[in-house]
């Protein structure tokens, strides 16, 4: 007969093991523990390059946007989130390469993909890298997916100009990408 402390185990074990299996084949929600609704409600949010002037989609927009009193976390938390959504799209990756009964098509596709991903990924890192020195900001945040780059620096402000300067940076490394660029004022 078994001793009531190994029932408990393999019951939690069980568990695990369960809650497990349903969180790895789950859908990926896009619940996101972050919302910034503030700077729609209150009116905050307005375009830096408002001169009389308006730029088109594919050129970008430079927004300033009030977020929440510890910018540096909310950027490392970004950065986390970022970083394992790319590591879950890796892990399926990996999968349909790793599987034997996948056709050699769909493996080179996501070997291609997973190339794209780290590509994007070293080309973030730079462009972060190279406007910090050449700006002087604080803290940059740049996120590209599909074709979009979105870059959030940390400043008290931003002219036009400097938005264009790094618009113009970003689409030197992310050739053919919409550029959006906000600023969020340190405290």
């Amino acid at each position: 007969m078994l001793k009531k402390q190994t029932v408990w185990l393999l019951t939690m074990l069980s568990l695990l093991i369960v809650l497990s299996v349903y969180y790895m084949t789950s859908p990926n929600g896009d619940e996101l523990a972050f919302i910034n609704d503030k700077a729609d409600e209150n009116g905050t949010s307005t375009t830096a390059g408002d001169s009389g002037e308006t730029e088109s989609k594919e050129e970008g927009e430079a927004d300033v946007t009030t977020e929440p009193a510890n910018v540096d976390e909310l950027f490392a938390s970004i950065r986390m989130q970022t970083m394992d959504q790319r590591s879950e799209a890796k892990t399926r990756l990996e999968e349909i390469v790793a599987n034997s009964s996948t056709s050699t098509e769909e493996k080179n596709d996501a070997v291609s993909q997973i190339e794209l991903m780290e590509q994007f990924a070293s080309k973030e890192s730079i462009l972060e890298e190279s406007i910090i020195a050449e700006k002087n900001y604080e803290e940059v945040l740049v996120r590209a997916e599909d074709g979009h780059v979105q870059i959030t620096v940390k400043a008290d402000k931003m002219t036009a100009q400097e938005a264009n300067s790094i618009m113009q940076m970003a689409a030197d490394e992310f050739t053919g990408a919409n550029v959006d660029v906000k600023y969020i004022p340190q405290k």
